[in-house]
């Protein structure tokens, strides 16, 4: 059964284009719905579900059983939504080359998950969270040059976490004062930097970054062994920041949010914002606009 589960994975990576973190969201998805079926998450006292060891024995009970296991370990609604729409994705592959009797998937309804609202952060907030690396006698510190220079970037642009840590020295692009930016699959994009953003890039790149580079990382953000910062290694030095800046409830994603929020305060178009982060379909960036309603200088946080 799984080897079913990497057949399906390969097309929605060779032939769909769908990018390496949904096909590992995916992955993780189907392979507790497989170790389900086969009986492998029945605890202590409760009754072990009957195994399904092949996917032509699978039915519409079988996935409504899944569905309510999920609810009794009281995942969250929109965690369920996501698990649902991987399984019927895949069940419909199997259907199509003939491995189930019909869909039984079709008659599973998705749970219906309330509107996402992203939270964006306030302009002083911003400025203060802008401001924290190397503090008030660290700023020569090659860490805090890279440091600043990333969350400069990222508010900049918008752009994703995993865009900003792929970016190699060769994507700055200062005579044009942008970045080149890969996005999700092969899509690529420029993307335009404002003055502060290409200064902080700038010294990082001619008196920080060749204090942590060993010679042999074409990367632009590099960690202190002189490798590829990661995701990981990000969120921890934004975690860090935040506390010192007394700004709660922030991950990466928050100064994308923030930044297409800013951006259409200030009245840029729709169409820009959407083409900025590299965004498929212009109903995805619609969603900021709810956000972006108040009068700007007001507080997002209570608008979230």
């Amino acid at each position: 059964m799984q080897r079913d589960v990497d057949r399906f994975l390969e097309v929605l990576e060779t032939e769909r284009g769908f990018s390496v973190n949904t096909i590992f969201a995916y992955r993780n998805d189907l392979t507790q719905f497989t170790r389900f079926l086969l009986g492998n998450w029945a605890s202590q006292g409760e009754p072990r579900p009957l195994p399904v060891s092949d996917w032509g024995d699978l039915t519409a009970r079988d996935l409504a059983g899944y569905l309510d296991f999920l609810r009794d370990r009281r995942y969250a609604t929109s965690t369920v939504a996501r698990k649902t729409a991987a399984i019927k994705s895949f069940v419909q592959f199997l259907a199509s080359e003939g491995r189930t009797g019909g869909d039984p998937s079709s008659l599973i309804a998705a749970p219906k998950v309330d509107k996402y609202t992203p939270r964006s952060i306030s302009p002083d907030d911003v400025m203060r969270l802008l401001a924290q690396p190397g503090g008030l006698d660290g700023r020569d510190r090659p860490e805090a040059m890279r440091d600043r220079a990333m969350l400069e970037t990222l508010y900049a642009t918008g752009m994703r976490v995993s865009e900003l840590v792929a970016l190699d020295c060769c994507d700055v692009l200062a005579g044009q004062c942008c970045l080149r930016c890969s996005g999700r699959t092969t899509r690529e994009r420029m993307v335009p930097l404002r003055v502060s953003a290409l200064d902080a890039l700038h010294r990082y790149m001619n008196d920080g970054r060749p204090r942590l580079s060993l010679g042999e990382d074409e990367a632009l953000f590099l960690n202190h062994r002189g490798s590829r910062l990661t995701r990981q290694g990000f969120w921890l030095i934004l975690k860090a920041y935040a506390q010192q800046a007394d700004i709660g409830d922030i991950t990466p994603h928050t100064l994308r949010h923030t930044f297409a929020t800013h951006a259409l305060r200030d009245g840029t178009e729709l169409r820009e914002v959407q083409h900025l982060l590299g965004h498929v379909s212009i109903s995805t960036t619609q969603i900021y606009r709810r956000i972006a309603a108040p009068a700007a200088g007001g507080n997002d946080r209570d608008t979230n």
